[in-house]
């Protein structure tokens, strides 16, 4: 946060957020740090102080980059929440954090989020303010444009932030259990950042398509505002839309999920454009194909590197220096920020191609802790095994001083989000006509089949308008339904559900 303000008097005039919404807006550090300032004084009038919580669920838009900028400046928390989670979860995560104040938006994509928010504010004791970005149809919401945008405020007297004092919570999706909310400092932010692109690589231009509500866009956003660079904002993916403005907009560096590289490689080569300023290409969130990786140097002439992180912290990445076709073999070497290692699955075994291990984390990158969104359970990583974070991701050396993701060790659904697969299926328990039930990953573990013991058929639309009904996240949705008459479990009464996912596989066959 500080360091807007640095280059706010060492460059600014350079431009720091490139905004795109319905027209292209250009931000300088001059301008961001003045909003900045302007957003912290507004949160001050409305009593937001040190350790207070405040959330947002705002799209891609100058805005919510600001505001995180302006929560920090003020010493509060802030807590994004991805614009895709709907009411039954929204409301479990602030309850949890005794939110005081949540911004969001009036609708988007359909959904009215400023009503549900209203609805469940009566549930809600801690909740003072709701602001709304958009249209304010109640009495007791704030106007943000009104109040944060247009109206003046007492200027803020300076003081320090404590870079050890926790200032962002980011919530998993949960896969095995609990959804938990991930405890940030901006140290551990930090760890990651200004480290990692010294000298002439510093200041590039960088775009992350991913949502600002959580880790990855939040990182790279930060990244470029750290080492003097700029980022884009696009308010909504779309490939070719995307590409015009990279051309436009002379960004340097991408950081994407493979799904969307491949659309964004695709619109290249309909469209016949050249993007001759990027320098370096990085994919995240996913296994990375070779093909992929071939389809990139073709269309783009550069290589593609991996990069391995996830909501709790930890970088793990590969560099230019890595063979051509090394990111769809590896995830690299870890970070300035990050400690790793691999330990056995059987006590004082090998690890190796057929004994792969558990990739353990620990280092300034990793979050101080995590809180249980349902028990409140807190955990705090330095009082456990002398603050190793185990990833639940099975791996073994690359031959480079580094890894290869080989599996998952547990139920983990989902592509550049997780699936909260216990949260599913307890859900599901409660259908009328489902008396058993066990949600395992189809089409490469990226998406959840229901297999479902049940006493009359229930179809996927069924299940579908179920889980719409009680409120639950789209992309949590199963987009497969198999029954069976009983589900396969062991001797301690657990499912099997690696012979589930093999007869489904076999059945797709």
């Amino acid at each position: 946060m500080e360091d807007v303000f640095r280059w706010a008097e060492q460059t600014p005039d350079a431009p720091a957020v490139l905004a795109f919404r319905d027209g292209l807006v250009t931000l300088t550090y001059r301008e961001l740090a003045g909003w900045v300032e302007r957003f912290a004084a507004a949160l001050a009038e409305l009593g937001v102080g040190a350790g207070d919580v405040v959330s947002t669920q705002l799209p891609n838009w100058w805005q919510a980059l600001a505001l995180a900028l302006a929560c920090w400046r003020r010493s509060a928390v802030l807590a994004s929440v991805m614009t895709t989670v709907r009411g039954r979860e929204l409301e479990r995560m602030l309850a949890r954090l005794g939110a005081g104040m949540f911004i969001t938006i009036d609708r988007w994509e359909g959904y009215e989020h400023a009503a549900t928010v209203a609805e469940m504010a009566p549930r809600l004791p801690a909740l003072r303010h709701r602001v709304v970005l958009g249209d304010v149809v109640n009495d007791d919401e704030i106007d943000f444009v009104q109040f944060f945008q247009e109206q003046p405020h007492p200027d803020l007297a300076t003081g320090a932030t404590d870079p050890d004092a926790v200032a962002l919570v980011l919530f998993t999706s949960g896969t095995t259990g609990e959804p938990k909310g991930i405890l940030h400092t901006l140290n551990t932010l930090y760890a990651d950042m200004a480290p990692k692109l010294p000298g002439d690589r510093a200041k590039l231009r960088r775009y992350t398509p991913q949502s600002l509500m959580h880790g990855l866009a939040l990182w790279s956003a930060s990244l470029s505002l750290t080492t003097g660079g700029a980022t884009l904002l696009v308010e909504r993916w779309e490939a070719r839309r995307v590409v015009r403005l990279l051309t436009e907009t002379g960004i340097e560096q991408l950081v994407l999920v493979p799904s969307f590289l491949s659309e964004l490689l695709a619109a290249v080569r309909e469209d016949g454009i050249r993007l001759p300023q990027l320098r370096e290409l990085t994919a995240t969130g996913a296994a990375i194909s070779p093909e992929l990786v071939t389809e990139t140097a073709e269309v783009l002439g550069l290589p593609l590197l991996n990069q391995w992180g996830m909501t709790e912290g930890g970088l793990i990445l590969t560099g230019p220096e890595d063979p051509p076709d090394w990111a769809a073999r590896s995830i690299g070497r870890p970070g300035v920020g990050t400690e790793a290692e691999l330990r056995p699955m059987v006590a004082d075994g090998p690890v190796n191609a057929e004994n792969p291990g558990r990739l353990m984390i620990r280092g300034g990158s990793v979050c101080l802790g995590t809180v249980g969104r349902d028990s409140g359970t807190l955990r705090v990583l330095a009082e456990h095994d002398e603050g190793w974070y185990d990833t639940g991701d099975l791996a073994v050396p690359d031959g480079r001083s580094g890894y290869r993701l080989v599996g998952r060790a547990s139920d983990r659904i989902g592509g550049a989000f997780m699936i909260p697969v216990a949260d599913v299926e307890d859900a599901l328990r409660a259908h009328p006509d489902i008396t058993d039930v066990a949600v395992v990953g189809h089409r490469n573990d990226l998406e959840g089949c229901a297999v479902l013991v049940s006493t009359a058929p229930v179809s996927l639309s069924d299940v579908r308008s179920y889980l719409s009904g009680l409120g639950m996240t789209e992309w949590y949705w199963p987009t497969r339904v198999e029954r069976v008459e009983a589900l396969p479990r062991n001797h301690m009464g657990k499912v099997e559900k690696a012979r589930l996912r093999a007869c489904i596989a076999g059945e797709a066959r």
